[in-house]
């Protein structure tokens, strides 16, 4: 029965979300500028190309002594790096409008009492809504990428294996950025009254954990990096500058060096040490509170996996390697606002 129930709910929350004229609005202008995004990638990859087989032609042509160097093809993965750097902000749209009211138009519209009056415990409501909405996510996401990767076939533009599954890592990676801020939208409607206050609440988190957590890491680094080490004096010379030839006295004066001042070599030795250990102690700071930033996870995932790794050199394993702290990220922190949510609908007074 307990099954039962909580079936129900994700069923009625999926299936409103996707009748409703706010999401199918949200998401046509979502899939509108992935597309618009996808295209612009692809003219970049397409010249790239060209590029590449001019290069080659030339290369062919050349006669030399030496070895050719050979260009680097272009990867089908540049087609995504447009995308990656918007899919945070328009993910966050679609995630916070789909969440913050989810709890208080229930409240508002009276309904919650009634629902609990039906054979479904409160703990279902809240875990059916949240599994709704991720459903709705994976609906949108997954439309996206369907559209992408009909985009990128009739452009004859086909990816191979590895490329086929460093996209499939990317759309599971924007699927948790975007529970990310869909958490933050249902923790908000679980504590506020209205949906009024619930959006601004969404609103203030997203904003400081977007803009505000960053400036203050800054802060603290410096602070706490202290002053940044002084180089050692750099190598000088005295100059002396040759009177001008009585033939030409406008001919340009050149500087001659006479003296050079030597540096001591373990000074500089040590400087670079101190100037290593600043830049590490700042780097940890700035790793610690970028933790809690789903854009930041999600741009370090995309640029090892997407970005960064074009060429395919890089094994996937070794991708994920790189930036298995940013997915640990992005699972851990909407399971947090997930579990707020859970624990102030289980205490709420519902009269």
């Amino acid at each position: 029965m307990e099954s039962k129930g909580l079936f129900n709910v994700v069923r009625k929350e999926f299936i409103d979300h996707l009748t409703s004229r706010k999401f199918l609005i949200i998401l046509a202008v979502f899939l509108i500028i992935s597309m618009y995004s996808m295209h612009a990638g692809i003219g970049e990859y397409n010249e790239a190309l060209e590029n590449y087989k001019e290069r080659i032609s030339q290369i062919g042509e050349e006669e030399g002594p030496g070895p050719q160097v050979m260009p680097e093809k272009p990867s089908i993965l540049l087609v995504f790096q447009i995308i990656y750097e918007i899919m945070p902000l328009l993910g966050a749209i679609l995630a916070i409008a789909m969440g913050f009211d989810l709890v208080t138009k229930e409240k508002e519209s009276r309904s919650l009492k009634s629902l609990l009056s039906h054979p479904v415990y409160r703990d279902e409501i809240i875990n059916g809504k949240a599994l709704g909405g991720i459903l709705a996510l994976v609906f949108a996401v997954g439309i996206a990428f369907i559209l992408l990767f009909a985009m990128l076939l009739i452009f004859s533009i086909v990816p191979n294996m590895d490329e086929f599954v460093r996209i499939v890592l990317f759309g599971a990676v924007t699927v948790l950025c975007l529970l990310s801020y869909f958490s933050i939208a249902l923790m908000a409607s679980s504590v506020s009254e209205n949906s009024g206050k619930s959006f601004i609440y969404a609103l203030i988190i997203f904003f400081a954990i977007t803009l505000f957590v960053p400036m203050v890491g800054d802060m603290v680094a410096e602070n706490v990096a202290g002053e940044r080490p002084e180089p050692p004096a750099v190598p000088q010379y005295e100059y002396e500058t040759p009177p001008p030839s009585s033939a030409n006295e406008n001919e340009q004066v050149v500087l001659v060096p006479v003296k050079r001042v030597r540096v001591n070599e373990e000074e500089w030795q040590r400087y670079e040490e101190e100037l290593g250990a600043y830049w590490e102690k700042r780097r940890a700071i700035r790793d610690a509170y970028q933790v809690i930033q789903p854009d930041r996870n999600f741009n370090k995932f995309s640029r090892a996996v997407i970005g960064l790794c074009t060429s395919g050199e890089t094994s996937i394993l070794k991708s994920l390697e790189r930036v298995w702290k940013s997915i640990f990220a992005l699972i851990i922190f909407p399971i947090v606002f997930f579990a707020i949510a859970y624990i102030k609908f289980m205490r709420m007074d519902i009269r």
